[in-house]
């Protein structure tokens, strides 16, 4: 009898200790990956949350309401040769001596919830940040004052790399906007016939060049903030990444 119940015990412990090796994630090699101090929702929170104070420490809702809007509309983008070198000359020959025919406030610039996707292969993160303002259109040509709401995402890929210590790190990779996320919509004012057109290359404009603009701006303040987040943070969320393992992210 001892010897039956010796057996089921020896029996017993294996199984728990199979299950527990099962239950401890490997790398794509086979070895196993190294003791996190925090947990992934903790990580995902954590860096979220780092980010978006930082975003917010680096004054970018200021940075946002000082932006040069108006030098986008003078230089333009693309063949229509911007406001100033396309329809400006046009409605000068109409009205003479009418050089300064808008002005552009920036106001209620917002940041929006961060989000976070994984790559597929596991070993790269996309943060989104959802940027916001509103864009007030001053028009000496009526004097109406129009207010254009513009949303724009910034994609900022974090990949875990490797240096010739051994140490794993957190960087950036790309840092763009997302093409389909800029919507640029009328709040108030009645477009007149009159500078419908101005109106018209005004939103024209602004899609062309805003996204880069806000690019040259923002993401060189992502790269700073990365380096300024928690040590053991930006540690545990690089040896995820590094080893491909899965945040169990809710997209």
């Amino acid at each position: 009898m001892l010897q039956i119940w010796g057996l089921v015990l020896f029996y017993g412990l294996v199984t728990q200790s199979s299950a527990q090796l099962d239950a401890i994630p490997v790398n794509p090699v086979g070895a196993l990956s190294p003791p996190l101090s925090l947990t992934p929702p903790d990580l995902l929170s954590g860096l979220l949350g780092g980010l978006t104070k930082g975003l917010h420490t680096s004054n970018v809702l200021g940075i946002l309401q000082n932006l040069p809007i108006l030098d986008i509309l003078k230089i333009g983008g693309g063949s229509s040769g911007g406001l100033i070198g396309g329809l400006l000359p046009k409605l000068t020959s109409i009205i003479p001596g009418l050089h300064n025919i808008i002005s552009i406030n920036v106001t209620n610039p917002v940041i929006l919830e961060l989000g976070l996707e994984q790559s597929p292969d596991g070993h790269r993160l996309f943060v989104t940040i959802p940027l916001g303002m509103v864009l007030e259109l001053k028009t000496f040509l009526t004097g109406e004052l129009l207010k254009l709401d513009v949303n724009l995402n910034i994609i900022v890929e974090l990949i875990a790399v490797r240096d010739k210590d051994g140490k794993v790190h957190l960087v950036i990779g790309d840092c763009k906007h997302d093409p389909g996320s800029l919507k640029i919509t009328l709040l108030e004012g009645v477009v007149p016939t009159l500078v419908q057109e101005l109106v018209d290359t005004v939103t024209k404009t602004l899609i062309e060049g805003l996204p880069h603009l806000l690019q040259k701006e923002i993401c060189p303040l992502v790269n700073e903030i990365l380096s300024g987040l928690d040590i053991t943070l930006v540690h545990d969320v690089a040896e995820i990444l590094i080893h491909g393992l899965s945040l169990h992210l809710k997209l």
